[in-house]
């Protein structure tokens, strides 16, 4: 198998990640495919997805017929099976929650075609954790895509142990078909590249906020203008998800048992008031104007 054997993606997942992976996907001539389990999700998915192309067109970023094509090629699904079913490569982009990802690659090894290489896009999960339940584990490999998909270039590929060379060499080619810059990871490390590097500035930044040695914003502004960062550690988690970053942070407690990785307790106050971000209006800063 090459990578001009990838004809079809399917795409899991229709929220923050997902719907913007199968749009690059769709834009860049692949059939493209996506289910969410939540009607109201995929429903949104859709709206995006007709709004986005004519904006695009309206910005001169693509032309109507590149944009019309791009149309073509999505289809979005209730169902499963007929995301997967004829899928060449499929794109997992759900909860991070190990046992819920465990139970879709069970299902996905079960309808997709043998051939299919069954991708994850987890910021934090290994494949390793969840190729045992199908009967391909060569062709279970993390493809880890920043938020934004559509804006962010860079796209982490982890070669687990398990993970075949083939595997890795496709995917690492699917993201060149896609306009990413993919960085292969040769070892499963606990946060990949980028997030390991993030991770140690968060906690740093993290702690000095529980300490009381700054505020957030003042934090967030050492950040942008003293390191030269675009966005400060805080900005930056309202931007990918509070609750995002919580579930993170319980998934690598019970891994490891090491309780300096549970959620700080200004982390968890956000979480429990809803207070996801900038998609739920307020986080660490107030979006409600915006």
């Amino acid at each position: 198998m090459n990578i001009d054997d990838i004809k079809t993606i399917g795409v899991i997942g229709a929220g923050n990640m997902g719907h913007q992976i199968v749009t690059l996907c769709a834009m860049h001539g692949y059939k493209s495919i996506c289910t969410d389990s939540d009607g109201a999700t995929l429903k949104k998915a859709e709206a995006f997805v007709d709004r986005y192309l004519p904006g695009r067109v309206e910005k001169e970023r693509l032309t109507a017929e590149q944009a019309e094509r791009a149309r073509e090629n999505l289809t979005f699904t209730p169902s499963l099976e007929q995301t997967v079913k004829d899928a060449d490569y499929v794109i997992e982009a759900i909860i991070e929650v190990v046992d819920v990802k465990r139970k879709l690659f069970a299902e996905l090894d079960r309808m997709a075609p043998s051939h299919a290489i069954l991708a994850t896009n987890s910021s934090a999960i290994v494949s390793s954790r969840i190729a045992d339940v199908t009967s391909r584990p060569e062709k279970v490999v993390n493809v880890h895509f920043f938020n934004p998909a559509l804006v962010m270039k860079l796209v982490e590929v982890v070669q687990g142990p398990h993970v075949s060379d083939e595997t890795a060499r496709i995917s690492m080619n699917l993201c060149d078909r896609l306009d990413k810059v993919a960085v292969h990871v040769k070892k499963e490390v606990e946060g990949f590249l980028l997030n390991r590097i993030f991770g140690a500035i968060i906690r740093e930044a993290q702690w000095l906020l529980e300490m009381g040695v700054a505020t957030y914003g003042d934090i967030d502004k050492a950040c942008v203008y003293g390191a030269g960062h675009p966005m400060g550690p805080f900005r930056l988690q309202d931007l990918t998800g509070i609750d995002l970053a919580y579930t993170m942070a319980l998934e690598a407690f019970k891994a490891s048992g090491d309780r300096s990785l549970l959620p700080p307790p200004t982390l968890v106050e956000h979480y429990i008031k809803g207070e996801y971000g900038e998609k739920a209006g307020k986080g660490w800063y107030d979006y409600s104007e915006k």
